[in-house]
């Protein structure tokens, strides 16, 4: 195994190393944990909405503005020297045109709004001119109000959606198609104005007939229900589709719930991945009850292998509460019997943001939720817990936090980490610490670097892991002075160290590399400063690859670092420059007749065998780690050829010819005499003899000559046409096109339509060397 042989080299590539880095160690000393990291975003148009700043689960992060959202995704990339954060940047523009709400006849609305604009009362006259949502000719609102990112695993590749709300009320899901570029998939606006208009712009569709548009209080009505405040995305869930061989399947859907101006909550469900109208399961209105609705955010509790479910809404006056949402048709669910109210005076301190996390109680020994709330300069905190007594409810306030008020609060939701913001621009951070009767809270103020510290913060969003915060600002007052022009900017500062990153990394729970991009980017950042892996870090993982040798993801980890500690000792290319060398230097002088002293020619030619001795132990150091990289490849190769053939094992009869070579795949696995796998060798023979000596080869495409399984990535017929293997199934691909993954590192075919369900379910997995997505 690599893992056994691979010890002795990498203690001798960890001396070498450390004895070249030792003032490099001097620099991570130095630094703590809070470093700004280049490079600063500057954004083209103001910042517009409140929470400016969202980092979605596949590590995009999003920046509202009055012109467009700005979305980077941070990239680990194996392939750049550049120790900087690599962000790839797309945007998704503000429409140019304004979102008029259907309220009812388009002329007949028109009219009515004419006559209460020229109403000889002034109170209904300025009400219906100051409203620009009845009115926008007053003045259209032109920004991003708010965003929200789905879980991770709603579109067809994997990502995140995210829903766009703007600030004259226009709400729709994007998503990314391929990669960097974004589409409108819905049109929830819209969708629901149909909706209203065939209720009769009755909430319930009870059948009744509304009143006319005539009465002022009914116009507005009618706006107030279409007028989003908010919206939050639940969770992924699954609900039983009936096929039409009556047969039922799982089918993957997710909720997304709309607060509406006037209380109303609009749950819409959408199938997974959502591919416009069709995709909308279901779409309920919720009457809240809460007065001045301000802020919401899903409640998922999970307690005895049952899930509970439900909305928390929060008001700008003051109370906090929880409503059931009805789920019976998707699996797993119950919900509350009534609200629960988690505050219910009316102290006229709105909320802001709300929070809810999901921890593991230390004391009662199962999950707790731990609901949070930004109002004002207070953290309003509520403990969920379910015990044979019912639901208990402890909440209190988080006082002298911040002595002005919360503009910005964002969680980690790994560790329960709160950060918040205030308008004097102090960051604080609060870390829960369980009591046997309640929760207290850690506060600690977080010293912000040189840079970033007397800006005007707008927004803070932490990164899904914890690795980095997000900051959104502009200058500060100058000289007691507002500057005459206001550049904005995202900048990103660390909150770990790469020993935590690492740390964090061996000890993970969640096998997906690409879901820790943020701490790999930690590490990247040190291997590529340091040129070389840290020893603690190198020492614990061989200690974990000996114990589980099969577990992928350490594997998948090693390889990544290998990979950068290979590109960390490679030359910028800079240093390729033509420059000229001592000897050339000294034959020169000698031909001019110069008058060199000897010990200078001497210690000139001492320097230059040394810095070939130099680049020579370099170039062998490069070897060894190139060959140490094909071993891991290999071994994640032979793992994954096995899970192949797992699935055609179960899935193909003897006479039933498929895509996968599964003839050459037993063949590769058996001709590698180095490595010895009983379960690969019991696998193949029952393969083998499921086969009946059937081998199934591939024809090429433009030949029909047999294409030979000679190499697991690439295969060339008798007639020299060749072909690129996908990296899942190993199959050839020879159609137009076929996927990448988001490092460049693998290929994938593309599912056809004839293809069976099991190949299918084989090529949606991530590469396999880097757990990221493929496009």
């Amino acid at each position: 195994m690599a893992a056994l042989g691979s010890n002795s080299t990498s203690e001798k590539s960890g001396t070498a190393s450390e004895a070249q880095s030792g003032p490099d160690n001097d620099f991570w000393v130095g630094q703590g944990p809070v470093v700004l990291r280049d490079p600063v975003i500057k954004l083209l148009s103001p910042v517009s909405g409140l929470e400016p700043l969202s980092w979605a689960e596949d590590h995009r992060l999003a920046a509202s503005s009055t012109n467009s959202v700005s979305i980077m995704e941070l990239v680990c990339d194996i392939h750049s020297l550049s120790q900087n954060l690599v962000l790839h940047r797309s945007h998704i523009p503000v429409p140019d045109s304004a979102c008029d709400l259907k309220v009812g006849p388009e002329k007949e609305v028109q009219t009515i709004k004419e006559s209460f604009a020229k109403c000889k009362d002034p109170v209904v006259s300025q009400m219906i001119l100051m409203d620009r949502a009845i009115h926008p000719q007053s003045g259209r609102l032109h920004g991003v109000k708010y965003t929200s990112w789905s879980p991770l695993g709603c579109d067809k590749y994997g990502h995140c959606l995210l829903a766009f709300l703007t600030l004259d009320n226009h709400l729709t899901i994007h998503s990314s198609h391929l990669h960097l570029q974004w589409k409108p998939l819905l049109d929830l606006t819209e969708l629901y104005g149909e909706m209203l208009k065939s209720r009769n712009y009755s909430a319930q569709n009870d059948g009744s007939l509304p009143n006319s548009i005539k009465d002022l209080d009914e116009l507005q009505r009618r706006y107030r229900m279409q007028t989003p405040v908010r919206m939050e995305w639940s969770g992924l869930c699954s609900m039983q589709q009936v096929q039409t061989n009556n047969a039922c399947k799982d089918v993957s859907t997710v909720l997304l719930a709309v607060l509406m101006e006037n209380g109303d909550v609009v749950v819409w469900q959408f199938s997974l991945p959502p591919q416009g109208k069709d995709s909308v399961v279901s779409c309920n209105t919720i009457k809240s009850g809460v007065s001045s609705p301000s802020m919401l955010t899903w409640w998922e509790y999970e307690h005895g292998g049952r899930k509970m479910s439900g909305l928390i809404v929060g008001s700008s006056v003051g109370p906090v509460n929880i409503l059931p949402v009805n789920l019976k048709a998707v699996k797993g669910y119950f919900t509350l019997r009534q609200p629960v109210v988690l505050w219910q005076d009316k102290d006229q301190i709105p909320v802001h943001n709300i929070k809810c996390i999901t921890l593991f109680h230390p004391h009662q020994k199962c999950n707790c939720s731990l609901v949070v709330a930004a109002r004002g300069p207070y953290v309003f905190w509520c403990l969920l817990l379910i015990s044979k007594a019912g639901l208990n409810v402890h909440n209190s306030h988080v006082t002298g936090l911040q002595s002005t008020p919360i503009i910005s609060m964002t969680v980690c939701h790994n560790s329960g980490t709160i950060f918040t913001c205030s308008l004097d621009g102090k960051l604080k951070k609060l870390t829960p610490v369980f009591t046997d009767v309640a929760v207290e809270f850690k506060q600690e103020e977080i010293a912000l670097p040189e840079e970033v510290a007397g800006r005007r913060i707008h927004g803070i969003s932490v990164s899904p892991n914890g690795a980095y915060l997000a900051l959104i600002s502009n200058e500060g007052m100058i000289n007691g002075l507002h500057p005459i022009s206001r550049t904005y900017q995202v900048q990103i500062i660390t909150l770990k160290t790469p020993d935590e990153a690492a740390a964090e990394l061996l000890e993970s729970q969640m096998h997906n590399l690409f879901r820790k991009t943020d701490l790999l980017d930690l590490l990247r950042w040190r291997i590529l400063k340091d040129k070389s892996i840290p020893s603690v870090l190198q020492n614990n993982l061989d200690e974990k690859l000996q114990t589980s040798g099969s577990s992928t993801y350490l594997w998948r980890l090693k390889l990544f670092l290998l990979r950068m500690l290979y590109k960390s000792m490679q030359k910028s290319p800079s240093e390729h420059l033509w420059r000229a060398t001592y000897r050339e230097g000294i034959a020169v002088d000698k031909e001019a007749g110069g008058g060199e002293d000897e010990m200078v020619e001497l210690s000139a030619l001492e320097e230059l065998r040394q810095g070939d001795a130099k680049m020579q132990s370099s170039e062998e150091q490069m070897r060894e780690i190139s060959s140490r990289i094909e071993e891991v490849e290999s071994q994640l190769i032979r793992e994954n050829m096995k899970k192949v053939l797992g699935e055609v094992y179960l899935h193909t009869c003897v006479t039933q010819n498929t895509c996968i070579p599964t003839k050459g795949v037993c063949d590769f696995l058996t001709n590698d005499p180095a490595n010895e796998d009983r379960a690969a060798k019991v696998l193949i023979g029952h393969i083998m003899n499921k086969m009946n000596k059937q081998t199934f080869p591939e024809y090429c495409s433009l030949c029909k000559e047999v294409l030979p399984f000679t190499d697991c990535k690439r295969t060339e017929c008798k007639n020299g046409h060749r072909w690129l293997r996908c990296a899942l199934s190993y199959q050839a691909c020879q159609g137009v096109t076929y996927r990448r993954c988001l490092l460049q590192d693998s290929i994938a075919s593309v599912a056809e339509p004839e293809d069976s369900d099991w190949i299918k379910k084989i090529l949606q997995g991530p590469c396999i060397f880097c757990d990221s997505p493929l496009y």
